[in-house]
């Protein structure tokens, strides 16, 4: 038995003090043989949720289980206990039968066109087979599927929609008769609207939003995650392919340049933002508390930051916070992240279904 003595942000506006958790799930109210229970102290928030990460997965490709144990935990220790792996080719169901890993919920390998997403990455289609392969998908995920919206077209020398109009709307149409959501991959501008009023659920990254465009994420609920850690490495991609590709690289520098400005437009427009780092790629697992504080410094006000990856989050993937009878996952800090969510960075105790992790 765990005792939370304390403060429990059950919610952005609740408030409580003290949980106990009991064979794994939360309860408020005080258990029998509770005077003999471990107590931690302190401020109390649902196990974060990281919703664009990728366990399983590394800069070349696949890695095995030993690889994607090492991730898993790395996204632990930083308290993310909920993770919406956006794209993986490895298997890791393996991870569910594991009470000390974050629980995951996968949309199973991206789909891209062909040679046009990173090697090793992607199931690399044409248009044709779009919906067959999204309907494979559906069904091995957990309720997502992955597209690449849009990357660099080596013969146009810069970023390109990569799929036609009629075939995303089948595919989207497939995932949805299958109980999926989809999303999507989409750095530049040309792809949103196609992909938004097909009837797409939620855009990754979603760098070329416009006054164009915002409103009509806002209007249809399409939520986004930014990932604004990985748009950090924009301006080292550009250099690196700019003697190749000159108006790609000037291209992903002015989409960085607008970054901040971007995501606040699609704050206060109404759009759902949610946090995602982008780890399993080309960055480190572990980045959540980073990956918040770019939201805060993008203009997003504290509360709606840490809702992102907390409250928000898990009601936008269907999975419990910190509710009577929900697992105990949740993270326990020295001091109330709503006064400075840096505090996220330093959890003081992990607790994952009622035990504290080592």
């Amino acid at each position: 038995m765990l005792r939370i003595k304390g403060r429990v942000l059950v919610g952005p506006d609740e408030v409580r003090d003290g949980l106990w958790a009991v064979d794994g799930r939360i309860t408020y109210e005080r258990p029998p043989g509770a005077d003999g229970a471990v107590t931690l102290t302190g401020w109390a928030l649902p196990g974060l949720v990281d919703a664009h990460c990728h366990v399983g997965l590394d800069h070349q490709g696949p890695v095995d289980a030993a690889t994607s144990e090492k991730q898993a935990l790395t996204d632990r220790e930083a308290g993310t206990l909920l993770i919406r792996d956006a794209g993986s080719p490895s298997d890791t169901r393996w991870v569910d039968e594991r009470e000390d890993l974050p629980k995951i919920i996968r949309a199973g390998r991206h789909i891209a066109r062909t040679r046009r997403y990173i090697r090793n990455f992607a199931h690399e289609i044409e248009p044709g087979d779009l919906v067959a392969y999204v309907a494979q998908e559906a069904r091995r995920g957990d309720g997502w599927v992955k597209l690449v919206g849009d990357w660099i077209d080596r013969d146009a020398g810069d970023l390109t929609a990569c799929w036609p109009r009629g075939e995303v709307e089948a595919a989207i149409a497939e995932a949805h008769r299958l109980g999926a959501r989809v999303t999507a991959h989409c750095f530049a501008e040309d792809s949103l609207r196609d992909l938004v009023e097909a009837g797409i659920d939620c855009v990754e990254h979603a760098t070329g939003l416009t006054e164009d465009t915002i409103p009509l994420f806002a209007e249809r609920g399409v939520a986004i995650v930014p990932t604004l850690v990985n748009i950090a490495t924009f301006p080292a991609l550009a250099a690196g392919g700019e003697a190749k590709f000159p108006r790609w690289s000037a291209h992903m520098r002015r989409l960085h340049e607008r970054r901040y400005d971007t995501v606040r437009a699609a704050y206060d427009a109404g759009i759902p933002v949610f946090t995602g780092t982008d780890a399993g790629g080309s960055l480190a697992h572990g980045l959540i508390a980073d990956e918040v504080a770019e939201l805060v410094k993008a203009g997003i006000p504290a509360l709606d930051a840490l809702s992102a990856t907390a409250w928000g989050a898990r009601r936008w993937l269907g999975r419990p916070a910190l509710e009577e009878g929900a697992p105990a996952d949740l993270v326990v800090y020295d001091e109330d992240p709503r006064a400075d969510v840096r505090v996220l960075a330093s959890p003081r105790a992990v607790v994952l279904n009622g035990r504290v992790m080592g």
